[in-house]
């Protein structure tokens, strides 16, 4: 089962949904209706139930007929899309259960009530309404473990404005509703806006950031001609851009359609308890054709019919019902208490064959925001604090990530500010006064074109080295640079080592350049690493390792979500986006890569629960349904049905105490 577009909706194996609310709603109704059942009706063999008179028989049918038209809606949906796709599981066996549970009681009260034959016919009212309960039980408490509300398609939809700039011929702008905005527009963008579309830029320049294509935090310098990304972020200067692709055509609309498809093939993806029922489905039913075939043979129908719907409604998978559902609850709680949410079981059982890690650079491995990594003066007679004092004093109170950057180091510092005014001078950086003097704070492009003296050499190996430069001039003259990066988490390496001692391969994927992918690998001791990576290419990749082994994909952003949905695993950073929380399978809260060992070692000590659980569960039916048969009648021992409802009880209670004696 997978969570999908709707958050009460749960996607059932084969891509059929059932709907939360309607789930718990069928539940408690079901259950009311249980109660007078369970007193009104016989168990198994029980010749006297405890409320006994004149009519209750056909009350029982009533009620019966109520529990099995509302409460098993959910799995006749769901058998009908597994008989479709040609692969019956769990909600074709509970249907085949309740259905044979039902038919032949309604038989029974007729044929007692009615024709009055002899021997009494046994109905099966109380198997009928209780598997009912215990199904509809089961995948509420695996639906609530596993809720996590909303849609990685919504929070892509959310990443674009409302409304857009329009530019007429004239150049006037008029404010209009995004959907009206076609290829061939003229669009303004204003300073820290979202930009609307993709498009070119046709005047003005600025730094845009597009961590949401890249998934990293340094900022791009936008100019004519350049191309941008609707979804976005605007700099601080004021851009015109020529619109195209926008609706279907745009680049979150291709990012969609990637994640949809990935949802939605990993949707059919059958689980450990579809297969175990799949083979209890044909094994019961070939039991009970081969029971009324020989004791038809034998003894007569009115002996082999009994016979044969004993063993269906034996095969009826109470236990089974609640081993995974109960197993998911205590491992999403025991990893909720860790910092893990769950979004997809189906993930746990992933882990025992995992053979590849791929994970983000920017957000998963480093910290994947703007910190100073170096600074310093460029003349003899300004010191490097001094260089930073100035510059944080320029930068105080703007929000440009740049400048926050500037005025943390300066506080980690203890420097104090000066009295300054600055303004943001479109197209070049910044421009400010302290007691009398001016300053500019610009982008080496500035440096480069006003053919600025710096040591390139010196400032190309800090932007290989991933980092984004930011130079202090005063009257043409160069006085010092600010240089920010990313930083590599504390934990990352150990996750990394770890991850080979268990024989799982980490591969980095990044968008970007090479230099400062490989400057990373190396700090890491990673080997394998891919760079300069659009989303398209992020979800290429993942595909290419699952042909060698199943893979888990850690990332943050935009541009991991359809990755992150492709993958066996996908694991969210939860600092990161909402749209690549909403397409993973796992949420780390804590942003700490370390986690994933703990989940890894949840996973497993969680598959291995639900393996003995099944065992408990089908167990009792690999036992019960031979015996049900008549296997050893030629020795005068059948199963009763008495003795088959006490040791569903049992393996049903069985598998409630060991799931709870889960830990990590």
């Amino acid at each position: 089962m997978q969570m999908d577009m709707d958050h009460d909706d749960m996607m059932m194996h084969g891509g059929h949904m059932m709907h939360m609310g309607n789930l718990k709603q069928k539940f408690w109704v079901s259950l009311v209706l249980t109660i007078p059942v369970l007193l009104m009706s016989s168990m198994m063999g029980m010749n006297q139930p405890l409320i006994d008179f004149k009519g209750s028989d056909w009350l029982v049918a009533i009620l019966g007929t109520a529990i099995f038209f509302y409460g098993g809606k959910p799995f006749f949906s769901g058998a009908k899309g597994e008989l479709q796709d040609k692969q019956p599981a769990m909600m074709t066996l509970i249907t085949m259960g309740i259905t044979v549970a039902y038919v032949y009681s309604i038989y029974s009260v007729i044929a007692n009530n009615v024709f009055n034959v002899s021997p009494h016919v046994m109905d099966f009212f109380w198997e009928l309404a209780t598997l009912v309960d215990i199904m509809l039980l089961g995948h509420w408490i695996e639906m609530n473990a596993v809720m996590n509300a909303g849609s990685a398609l919504n929070e892509l939809a959310e990443l674009l404005p409302n409304q857009a700039h329009l530019l007429d011929k004239q150049g006037n702008v008029k404010d209009v509703d995004l959907q009206d905005v076609t290829e061939g527009d003229s669009l303004l963008v204003r300073g820290g806006e979202k930009i609307p579309a993709d498009g070119t830029v046709t005047d003005g320049g600025s730094a845009v950031n597009e961590s949401m294509v890249t998934g990293e935090s340094r900022l791009v310098q936008k100019k004519t001609d350049s191309k941008v990304f609707g979804g976005s972020v605007n700099g601080d200067g004021t851009i015109q851009l020529k619109v195209t692709g926008t609706g279907e055509n745009g680049f979150l609309a291709q990012v969609s359609k990637m994640v949809e498809s990935a949802q939605n093939e990993k949707s059919g993806r059958e689980n450990l308890a579809d297969r175990v029922a799949s083979w209890l489905f044909y094994i019961a039913l070939t039991i009970a054709v081969v029971s009324l075939v020989v004791w038809w043979v034998t003894s007569g129908l009115t002996t082999a019919l009994p016979r044969a719907v004993t063993v269906l409604i034996i095969a009826c998978p109470h236990a089974l019902g609640l081993a995974i559902p109960l197993v998911v609850a205590r491992s999403t709680s025991l990893g909720a208490k860790q910092g893990l949410l769950l979004r997809d079981r189906n993930a746990m059982e992933q882990v025992t064959e995992l053979k590849y890690a791929l994970m983000d650079k920017t957000g998963t491995l480093t910290e994947g925001n703007f910190k100073v990594t170096d600074y310093g003066s460029l003349v003899s007679d300004k010191k490097d604090h001094a260089v930073l004092k100035t510059m944080a004093t320029l930068e105080a109170g703007s929000s440009h990530p740049l400048a926050v950057g500037i005025t943390k180091k300066a506080d980690e510092e203890k420097i104090a500010y000066q009295n300054a005014s600055s303004q943001q001078i479109k197209g070049v950086g910044l421009k400010g006064k302290i007691s009398g003097n001016e300053y500019l704070i610009v982008s080496p492009n500035y440096v480069t074109q006003n053919k600025l003296e710096v040591d390139q050499k010196r400032f190309e190996q800090l932007v290989d080295s991933g980092n984004s430069l930011s130079f202090l001039v005063e009257k043409k003259r160069v006085l010092g640079f600010v240089a920010q990066g990313d930083q590599i988490k504390p934990a990352a390496k150990q996750l990394l080592d770890t991850l080979k001692d268990q024989g799982i391969t980490p591969v980095m994927l990044t968008g970007d350049n090479q230099p400062a992918a490989k400057v990373v690998a190396d700090k890491l001791g990673l080997t394998d690493f891919q760079a300069e990576l659009l989303p398209a290419d992020k979800e290429k990749v993942v595909q290419q390792y699952q042909k060698q082994g199943k893979v888990m994909m850690i990332g943050d952003g935009v541009n991991d979500a359809p990755s992150l949905a492709r993958a066996d695993i996908g694991v969210a950073i939860g600092s990161g986006t909402d749209v690549a929380i909403e397409s993973a399978d796992l949420v780390l809260v804590k942003s700490d890569p370390h986690d994933i060992i703990k989940f890894l070692e949840l996973a497993r000590k969680t598959t291995h629960k639900m393996t003995q659980n099944l065992w408990w569960g089908a167990g009792y039916n690999i036992i019960a349904l031979p015996l049900a048969a008549g296997v050893l009648a030629p020795i005068g021992f059948v199963l009763s049905p008495m003795a088959g409802a006490v040791l569903m009880s049992l393996s049903t209670i069985i598998v409630a105490i060991n799931a709870l004696t889960l830990k990590i």
